[in-house]
């Protein structure tokens, strides 16, 4: 007993020493993510401008404003329209270039992967300037379209409601594209090209290998990437804000744009409105992103 050495245990030393790292990290998360999400919450409550906020009366008051505000339907509409048409094409897209960069016989994989890339590494606000000039009513586009003799008459790309929101989804796919590929590359040279070879003795076929090996290895970081792209499709904003401004007549609007125009956008700082609609979009991110798990989860 006399020989028992006293103080902490190295299994009590290596837990405090964790903790003790953690610590800085999660006061940080805590400070910086949880407590705002807790104020927004309360301030979802309230009305009135930033200066005399007070609790609504009901206190559902601006919840129950959501769902009779039709420019507020309306951007739900179109962000929803700009998930389900630009989404999956460039999931797609990212998969097959993936495929098609990861061949070990292909010469200057890495710059072609970089050419893909590219774009996602160019700044929100010159890319879209950059579409903004190729798509004006004299711009590139409409000057290569009039000369190839398939328009008679320049078209007012983003001054027509269903040409603008094209143009919106092209831009996102044009940007993203790339980014979702990395992540499909990265899970493809997890795979064993012996599988490949094995499936090619066979009788196998490209598509077949395709689709019977290498979609379902790639299933895990396929929900991710999906997860990923709904979360961030459902928080659209740049693209509604520097390609169109919402416009022709907010047909281009989206819900995170809507917001912004509720808290900074219109003169009158209506935060409680404005919170109300982010807790909306929040909602429906946890919905979308637990359905995506619950559909790609594998597990018996």
């Amino acid at each position: 007993m006399l020989n028992k050495k006293k103080g902490m245990s190295l299994l009590a030393k290596q837990k405090a020493a964790g903790w003790v790292f953690l610590l800085p990290a999660t006061i940080l998360i805590f400070v910086m993510s949880f407590y705002p999400m807790v104020q927004a919450f309360v301030m979802s409550l309230q009305t009135g401008s930033s200066a005399n906020l007070k609790w609504a009366n009901p206190i559902t008051f601006n919840y129950a404003r959501m769902f009779k505000d039709q420019l507020f339907k309306r951007s739900v509409g179109n962000t929803f329209l700009y998930l389900v048409i630009q989404v999956p094409i460039m999931l797609v897209l990212a998969v097959l270039l993936a495929q098609l960069l990861n061949n070990k016989n292909l010469k200057l994989k890495g710059f072609f992967r970089t050419c893909v890339f590219l774009p996602c590494a160019t700044s929100l606000v010159s890319y879209a300037l950059i579409f903004k000039s190729l798509f004006a009513t004299t711009g590139l586009v409409n000057t290569v379209l009039t000369n190839l003799g398939l328009i008679h008459e320049n078209i007012n790309w983003l001054g027509t409601p269903g040409t603008a929101r094209f143009v919106i989804i092209l831009a996102l796919i044009w940007r993203w594209t790339g980014y979702n590929m990395v992540f499909y590359l990265a899970g493809l040279q997890n795979i064993e090209y012996s599988v490949y070879e094995a499936a090619h003795i066979d009788g196998a076929n490209g598509w077949k290998s395709f689709w019977y090996i290498t979609v379902p290895l790639l299933k895990p970081v396929i929900v991710m990437t999906f997860i990923m792209s709904i979360n961030g499709t459902l928080q659209l904003f740049d693209e509604s804000v520097n390609l169109t401004k919402g416009g022709p007549a907010n047909t281009t609007i989206t819900m995170s744009h809507y917001i912004y125009n509720n808290s900074f956008g219109q003169g009158v700082a209506n935060f409680g409105y404005a919170c109300a609609m982010s807790f909306f979009v929040f909602i429906l991110v946890a919905i979308l992103a637990a359905i995506n798990l619950k559909v790609g989860d594998t597990r018996d």
